[in-house]
């Protein structure tokens, strides 16, 4: 889906995170310590680039609805810096009338770091639209957005038990097969947030199977514990049952 170039510049776990990953809780800030939206809000539309890009990353920090048609605005400009900070404002600021225009970019974008934003965003919207997009950027794109797709699908949780059940399978896969830890690790705790709103069904035996699976078989340390800790907080009997055994049996 995308070019060898690419591959070699983002494929590495080196560059899983963006510039924006380690910016500060909006929660840990004080009122007077946060950008003010007014003076933000017109920014969004400044002709220079630096101020669009200041604004657009205050956005994520601050909500308001009144941001969402420019920061949309922002996803289709030249600078890939404030198309990124605008997909993470969106993230912040998630609405429906940003589903399609984040889908839109998300399959066109070359900038890996802006993909990786967007389908944070998407996540974030809860929206069923945003469910294939997820998928396809799990199971194609760059390890940076695959890491984030996987987080994202958790997120369906919280639109229906059909988007819940389409989710499952491509998890389950890369659960099984990405090449990078990290990615599976997060699709071990998307499974597990999911399987704690399923009934107990197929689907959700499926699932908890493929949790055990990578708790006993997994060659990453952290993908076993990552894959214990979603079964711990699933509270399958039968799960925690085989974990007991595999841990008495001295077997990790």
């Amino acid at each position: 889906m995308y070019d060898d170039d690419e591959l070699a510049v983002f494929d590495t776990e080196i560059e899983l995170e963006s510039p924006l990953d380690k910016m500060g809780s909006v929660d840990d800030q004080t009122e007077a310590e946060k950008p003010n939206p007014e003076a933000m809000l017109a920014l969004l539309e400044a002709p220079q680039n630096q101020q669009r890009m200041l604004a657009a990353r205050a956005f994520c920090e601050l909500e308001d609805a009144r941001a969402i048609p420019l920061l949309v605005k922002l996803l289709t400009d030249a600078c890939p810096l404030i198309r990124v900070s605008a997909a993470y404002g969106l993230g912040r600021n998630p609405s429906p009338d940003a589903v399609e225009p984040l889908i839109t970019q998300l399959q066109q974008d070359w900038n890996g770091y802006v993909r990786k934003g967007i389908v944070w965003a998407l996540g974030n919207c809860r929206d069923r639209r945003s469910l294939e997009p997820l998928i396809d950027a799990l199971k194609t794109d760059i390890s940076a957005v695959r890491l984030w797709a996987a987080s994202s699908l958790a997120q369906m949780a919280n639109v229906s038990y059909e988007a819940m059940i389409t989710s499952i399978p491509p998890l389950i896969e890369a659960l099984r097969r990405d090449p990078v830890a990290a990615v599976r690790s997060n699709c071990a705790w998307s499974v597990g947030q999911l399987c704690r709103e399923l009934p107990s069904n197929v689907v959700y035996a499926t699932a908890i199977d493929a949790l055990l699976e990578a708790f006993a078989e997994d060659e990453e340390l952290g993908v076993q514990e990552d894959a214990k800790l979603a079964l711990l907080k699933v509270g399958d009997p039968r799960g925690l049952q085989v974990i007991e055994e595999i841990e008495q049996d001295g077997l990790l």
